[in-house]
């Protein structure tokens, strides 16, 4: 291992300025680049995008599920797996971090990011967020986790304040960072937005007291693209590292460029270039601060082994990597509503309608955009599943695609388009209406846009997909609807469907996947890891809580986001927390305890065919006077293979979390805690308490 602080001596202060300030990386493929030292054979550090896959100015890369279909399977060794493919396809592309994965909470249902982030409950968000580090880190990748903190919504993100008490950043928000930061995480990225009035990279108490001197994370603090606000204040508050350094915008530089709401002025950059030199030879910033900047830095590229020479092969589009991307896919498809008339049968004559069945949603528009070698349309995984005939329709025009790089005219996503060459040029309801009659099953895909930098204006699928859902439902009683949403959306028409399966954005092994599922092939085992509700029912439903008023969102709801909002108004949302259905049925024993942090159900599958079913736990508090907290927590869940007739005891570790409480410190109350085992927060099949 190199003696770090013998190279920080040796090194000159322009050579530690260079490794603190991001450049222009000169073989044009990395997202960040730090340039290294050749004198004292530093070698550069490569920062990539990648939370849904690698996206490498130019490259091509394994296309992985949406952050929030891989939460939707529960399952975090499945997660680790996914993070360390990811990591293997970093270094593939000669890359060395990866700015990944995004851990913030679904507070705000709209936020065109939702389908990067995990969970509206810290501990499943946190569980996730440990396994997708752990992956990454694994295989010799930096994991940088993001946004930290409280980045819940894109409408005016560089700006707004997300105005939280202690208590709920304590409980809600900072958990999945933690998490990351246990796990071994080499990097944190800052977010655009302040917290209670100060921009988070110049956030003292939050980067340097919480992140760096309580919780102890020794890795280094990167501001997000062009998200630093000063120097003094970011070197003075923990940050480590500027990205990108260098400034962006028009090629003409004389040419005016209105940045839109959600962008950050790529213009401002350089801040720990030369005005840092000047900061310190001014004494506002202490020299010791840039040599601990620099020594956070040297250390992570030393763990993974840059300053060792250590061979590091990557691995690109491999088959364990197809077979994996496939797999989340599948797993983390929910069946929300099944009439009966799923799995369908082999012979069955389908027809296949949507503006994008021939389209794979690979993801969100963004810096998770990814390119991959190759893809699998719905209408290609359904037609070569399907023994019987299939027909397919697109009935209305396609959704246009939204994107953040659409904003930014000098930028190139590297992300191809959608392609539908070939098909149908003019789309008609007659035709969708005709197929659907004319088939046995009609399965309509619909799927909304959602991107970084942009929050959707409604939970209303876009365009004429609601009124095409009607239309085949009119025309045909065994009518399938496939969402493809990076959140909830409004399912007005779901009375008048016989099935309702969530796709989240599934990845190039989209049409394959989703042929699984519908088959039977794999058991639909994706359980919600947020709410579906009304829009108006939300509680980040008002303008002072989204998107805020006079630059400031009040989180005045504090801990009461998604199912506990819902427990606590006694509302009964359209699709719970955790809710889920199979293709075979599942019977609960009576729950025990195991100490006071552990229980036992028995499971068995007492259906006839084999499934995988996702034991969930949740956690009631005793009362007490003058405390108000949520009905119940989510304390854990496992997932469980059974075949038909097999029965299996399942143990379940129940996060800490679920018990305590922040209060200038965390508490456990004394008292009685019911502990509910079931298949979702509104279907209880078991209670055992615990006493504390």
């Amino acid at each position: 291992m190199a003696d770090i602080d013998a190279l920080v001596a040796e090194l000159t202060r322009a050579e530690k300025l260079s490794l603190v300030r991001g450049t222009t990386d000169p073989e044009g493929t990395a997202t960040g680049y730090l340039p290294g030292v050749p004198r004292l054979d530093i070698p550069p550090l490569r920062l990539v995008d990648g939370p849904l896959g690698i996206r490498a100015e130019g490259g091509r890369a394994t296309a992985f599920p949406a952050t929030l279909a891989t939460a939707a399977t529960f399952d975090t060794d499945l997660a680790r797996q996914q993070g360390a493919a990811t990591a293997r396809e970093a270094r593939a592309h000669d890359q060395d971090a990866l700015l990944a994965p995004g851990v913030n909470i679904l507070r705000v249902p709209h936020c065109g990011r939702n389908f990067e982030y995990l969970s509206e409950d810290p501990v499943l968000a946190s569980g996730l967020s440990r396994a997708l580090v752990a992956g990454i880190e694994s295989e010799d990748v930096i994991a940088t986790v993001k946004h930290f903190v409280a980045n819940n919504q894109e409408t005016h993100r560089t700006t707004v304040s997300a105005d939280v008490d202690e208590r709920t950043l304590r409980e809600l928000y900072l958990p999945p960072f933690r998490a990351a930061v246990e796990a071994g995480v080499g990097s944190v990225m800052t977010a655009y937005n302040r917290v209670n009035g100060t921009h988070m990279s110049d956030h003292e108490r939050l980067v340097g007291d919480v992140l760096k001197d309580e919780w102890g994370f020794a890795g280094y603090v990167v501001s997000d693209w062009y998200g630093l606000e000063s120097t003094v204040g970011a070197a003075n508050a923990g940050l480590d590292v500027e990205m990108p350094g260098v400034p962006s915008g028009p090629d003409d530089p004389g040419e005016e460029f209105e940045w839109p709401d959600g962008i950050p002025d790529g213009s401002r950059a350089g801040l720990f270039g030369d005005p840092l030199a000047d900061a310190i030879d001014h004494g506002s910033v202490p020299a010791r601060r840039l040599d601990e900047m620099v020594r956070r830095v040297l250390g992570q590229l030393a763990r993974i082994g840059l300053l060792d020479d250590r061979d590091r092969p990557g691995e690109l589009d491999t088959d364990r990597h197809r077979d994996l991307a496939r797999a989340v896919a599948a797993r983390g498809t929910v069946l929300l509503d099944n009439d009966g008339v799923l799995p369908l049968a082999d012979d069955a004559d389908v027809a296949l309608i949507g503006p994008h069945i021939y389209d794979a949603k690979l993801g969100g528009g963004g810096s998770s955009e990814t390119t991959p070698f190759h893809s699998v349309s719905p209408a290609d995984g359904v037609t070569a599943r399907a023994d019987g005939a299939v027909a397919t329709a697109r009935g209305i025009p396609e959704i246009e695609n939204v994107s953040l790089f659409d904003l930014l005219p000098f930028v190139d996503s590297g992300h191809e388009a959608d392609d539908d060459s070939g098909h149908e040029a003019d789309p008609s309801l007659d035709d969708a209406i005709a197929a659907a009659e004319d088939a046995d099953i009609a399965v309509v895909a619909v799927r909304d846009a959602t991107t970084e930098a942009r929050d959707r204006d409604s939970l209303a699928l876009p365009g004429r997909q609601n009124e095409l859902i009607e239309a085949v439902a009119a025309a045909n009683d065994r009518t399938v609807v496939v969402l493809r949403t990076g959140g909830p959306v409004e399912t007005p028409w779901r009375e008048d469907v016989a099935a309702v399966v969530e796709q989240w954005y599934p990845g190039q092994a989209d049409g394959a996947a989703l042929a699984d599922v519908l088959y039977g092939d794999r058991d639909p085992s994706g359980r919600l890891p947020v709410t579906f509700a009304p829009e108006e029912s939300y509680p980040a439903s008002d303008e002072r809580r989204f998107p805020g008023e006079d630059g400031v969102a009040h989180y005045d709801e504090g801990v009461f986001v998604g199912y506990r909002h819902f427990d606590a108004e006694d509302d009964e949302p359209i699709y719970p927390f955790g809710h889920g259905h199979s293709y075979t049925t599942f019977e609960y024993g009576d729950a025990t305890a195991v100490g006071d942090a552990t229980v036992e159900v028995a499971v068995e599958n007492v259906g006839e065919r084999a499934g995988r079913e996702v034991v969930q736990a949740y956690v009631r508090p005793p009362a007490v006077e003058g405390i108000d907290r949520p009905e119940r927590e989510f304390a854990g869940a496992q997932p469980v293979r059974l075949d038909a007739g097999e029965s299996r005891t399942v143990t379940l570790d129940l996060d800490e979390l679920a018990f305590t409480r922040y209060s200038d410190g965390w508490t456990v109350d004394d008292g009685r805690y019911t502990v509910e085992v079931g298949r979702s927060v509104a279907d209880v099949r078991s209670t055992v308490s615990i006493e504390r």
